[in-house]
């Protein structure tokens, strides 16, 4: 079994046949599909399928191990014993294009091709145990049932609202698991929802059935693992449903990736589990399930390679298959386009065990034996080459290939000169505005590119400035786009050079750096001299953020000095406000006492207000004879003089009782 699902790129597939552990089918980062003999340790066969490239292979199961039967998809075959034996023979891929490849060991070439079930990638594929049946998981979030002998669909349902990442076949035939990130057990006769578990939070890759028993005795377990999680859940399959949460749970390193798996028949039978992590390590249980189990159990063994270098590196594991033998374990590791498989003994007394080999002598195909289509070229000592990349090369620019130039020498006097485009430049701004005809040519964007790698060139600052003047973004994205890679380190400089100049001209030039670095990051990365070719920039960038912060010190220094003299300027004038009344209402009263003892006040004090008004006037003309008249306050004079009218009113009412 096979962590099927999950991404190609990410996850290579990786899986024994089953029973005999004969073959190893992998998928290399070519797309190739290749079948190793682990008896002789040799490459059996090697498939390429027709769209290896476009539609890449994401996940392989093999077929059951079967006897040789009369049908359209057996091939009689015979053992050296002259006797019928149960052979591995077909392999199911599934393709990142939607279709599923069915490829035959016995015949070495392609069986059939089923396609037209998936509109998405197919991310995970199961054979039936007894029929000629194959089931399908796809990003479509659809489970397609595949009948084998006539190469069609047999049904198709949908299984989940995300992508069916993992699928798995119940030992009996009659129950399918499947998962997107929650699990759910169908029924395959009816195609209904049996049991629904909760899952994970990220996407299922992994899903094994651990027992052998049926459903409705609680004795049938599986197990699930799921991307980026580091534990491997174990669900119960309860009589009366309550049966949504994990049982138990196994810890490991890393994400799951490869598990082989001895399924216990009784209680008295435990479960034996190899499980090679993403990092590289192997992981081994064993456990009784006879239900939950509250802490997380941890690795009886886990194992490790490395090799015999001074400072070793680990080795990662590929995929691991349990034999017969409790400490018998088949490993392959390495890389995948050329895996080792060896028999090892662990000695699971040991928690960690840690195996030194050395991959290069142990290789399965030896590099002497394989011909080479690479030549190594003859270089004499007294010469030296110059490759782009290297440090000390500095290609010349070239704005145009050598099919244009035999082309220029027919047209060269056709061909408009330095001075005549530069004239154009100014001319079709005119143009355009005068309502020029349409005959007339203008200038277009990829001359801009002609134009600046020849200034470049020539050094030319006339058309470097006439080039680098423009204030249009989307003409110095083209212009940068179109420019030939050789001709990108000298405008790099140029822009360098004329960054320390003038502010203004900087705002300019920055534009440009910021196309030239969103276009051509990459081939400047490439460059082993980078750091000293644009290490001007760098350091008169910094030198420009150093001084920023300090001018946006002083501009705050000086808001806070401005803003405490403006309130201050402020807070002198609030004086100056004009007192008067603009309007004054008074109720004329009937009531005698009332008015008879309010006005008896003010008629005593009027006389003094009008004396007091005219000592103030005499004193204020002797003191402030220099200053002006907006200087003096003019409520000394309006209260006054409203109190005198009120005085003067009442003064007549008086009169009138």
């Amino acid at each position: 079994m096979a962590a099927d699902g999950g991404n190609a790129s990410l996850q290579l597939p990786c899986v024994f046949s089953p029973k005999s552990r004969q073959y190893l089918a992998l998928c290399a980062q070519d797309g190739r599909l290749r079948i190793w003999n682990t008896d002789s340790k040799t490459l059996h066969q090697e498939f390429v399928p027709s769209a290896h490239l476009s539609a890449t292979c994401t996940c392989i199961a093999w077929g059951p191990c079967r006897t040789v039967k009369e049908g359209p998809q057996r091939k009689k075959r015979k053992s050296e014993a002259v006797q019928v034996e149960e052979k591995a023979d077909l392999l199911a891929m599934g393709t990142a294009a939607g279709s599923v490849l069915i490829y035959s060991t016995v015949k070495g070439a392609l069986h059939c091709t089923l396609d037209g079930g998936h509109s998405g990638g197919v991310n995970c594929v199961q054979w039936h145990p007894e029929d000629s049946l194959l089931y399908s998981g796809s990003d479509d979030t659809n489970i397609v049932e595949w009948d084998l002998q006539t190469g069609k669909t047999r049904s198709k349902w949908k299984a989940d609202r995300a992508a069916v990442t993992s699928l798995c076949v119940s030992p009996d035939g009659k129950l399918l698991l499947s998962a997107g990130q929650t699990i759910k057990m169908w029924d395959l006769e009816t195609k209904e929802v049996y049991r629904k578990f909760t899952g994970h939070s990220t996407a299922v890759t992994t899903l094994c059935f651990a027992t052998t028993r049926p459903p409705d005795s609680n004795g049938l377990y599986f197990l699930s693992g799921a991307a980026h999680d580091r534990l491997l859940s174990v669900w119960q399959v309860r009589e009366d449903g309550k049966d949504k949460n994990s049982v138990v749970s196994f810890t490991l390193t890393d994400e799951p990736q490869h598990i082989d798996l001895v399924a216990s028949n009784s209680k008295e039978e435990a479960v034996r589990l190899a499980v090679v992590c993403k990092d590289g390590q192997l992981h081994l249980f064993e456990h009784f399930l006879n239900g939950p189990c509250k802490k997380p159990l941890s690795p009886s063994c886990t194992m490790q390679m490395s090799d015999t270098k001074e400072s070793p590196m680990p080795i990662p594991l590929l995929a691991a298959a349990l034999g017969a033998d409790t400490r018998t374990v088949l490993l392959a590791y390495g890389n995948h386009l050329q895996p080792v498989m060896e028999k090892v003994e662990i000695n699971t007394a040991e928690r960690h065990v840690c195996l030194t080999r050395d991959v290069q002598t142990s290789l399965s195909l030896s590099m002497e034996t394989t011909v080479s289509k690479v030549k190594t070229p003859i270089v004499k000592a007294n010469c030296r080459v110059l490759v782009p990349g290297l440090p000390g090369h500095q290609a010349l620019v070239k704005g145009t290939s050598q099919g244009s130039e035999k082309r220029k020498k027919d047209t060269d006097t056709k061909e408009m000169s330095i001075a005549e485009r530069l004239g154009e430049i100014d001319l079709s701004t005119v143009s355009i505005e005068k309502g020029a005809p349409k005959g007339t040519a203008s200038l277009q964007t990829d001359n801009f590119a002609v134009l600046l790698v020849q200034g470049l060139e020539s050094n030319d600052a006339s058309i470097l400035n006439k080039v680098l003047q423009t204030r249009k973004e989307m003409v110095i994205k083209k212009t940068v786009a179109r420019l030939p890679l050789p001709a990108v380190l000298p405008l790099v400089e140029e822009l360098t050079k004329r960054l320390q100049g003038h502010p203004f001209t900087a705002v300019l030039i920055v534009r440009w750096l910021k196309a030239v670095l969103m276009h051509h990051t990459s081939y400047l990365a490439s460059l082993p001299d980078l750091v000293t070719k644009l290490g001007v920039l760098y350091h008169m960038i910094e030198s420009r953020v150093k001084m920023f912060h300090k001018l946006t010190k002083l501009h705050g220094k000086l808001y806070l000095l401005t803003t405490q003299v403006a309130t201050s300027d402020s807070s002198n004038t609030v004086s100056d406000v004009d007192h008067t009344a603009k309007l004054v209402y008074e109720e004329e009263s009937s009531d005698e006492d009332e008015a008879s003892g309010d006005e008896g006040l003010p008629e005593n004090d009027s006389d003094h207000w009008e004396e007091e008004e005219a000592m103030e006037e005499t004193v204020e003309d002797n003191k402030e004879e220099d200053e002006d008249d907006e200087d003096e306050d003019p409520d000394s004079r309006t209260e006054p003089k409203a109190n005198g009218e009120e005085d003067m009113e009442h003064e007549n009412e008086s009169e009138e009782e």
